[in-house]
């Protein structure tokens, strides 16, 4: 089946969000708990470094009072800690835990493994090499957008 470039955008917008979506669950069900806001903010933390409460809350573009509920809620799981800044007394600055490394590295896991087994049990040669030699063009158009 030939497509236009406008088809080819529509599927693709509907392929990568049905992806997205499940993936998604996949990361929220790994470990019960943690919402995916939550998640988006213990993966920054691990790839960042320690941040405050305003930077997380304009990084994931959500209000004050939405970014103090998830710090609380990951503070209360043992996943974040929030500490005073050496520097500046009066500014808090939240740090990942070692538990909130690991369960990022289990939910981590878990996805990959899942990926990995749907390409290994479910996709022929020819379609995981299809798969493999369209990653370096997603990843073009994902820098694009």
């Amino acid at each position: 089946m030939v497509m236009d470039d406008a088809g080819a955008a529509r599927e693709l917008r509907l392929v990568t969000g049905r992806l997205a979506r499940r993936i998604r669950r996949l990361v929220v069900d790994a470990d019960e708990g943690v919402a995916f806001l939550e998640l988006a903010v213990l993966h920054r933390l691990d790839r960042d470094g320690p941040a405050s409460p305003g930077s997380l809350s304009s990084d994931e573009e959500v209000t004050t009072p939405a970014i103090a509920a998830v710090l609380r809620h990951l503070e209360e799981l043992g996943l974040v800690e929030r500490t005073r800044d050496p520097a500046d007394g009066r500014r808090v600055v939240v740090t990942i835990t070692e538990s909130g490394r690991r369960g990022l590295r289990n939910r981590n896991e878990a996805v990959v493994g899942r990926l990995h087994a749907v390409l290994r049990d479910d996709l022929d040669e020819t379609e995981r090499a299809a798969l493999t030699a369209a990653l370096p063009v997603l990843d073009k158009v994902a820098g694009l957008l």
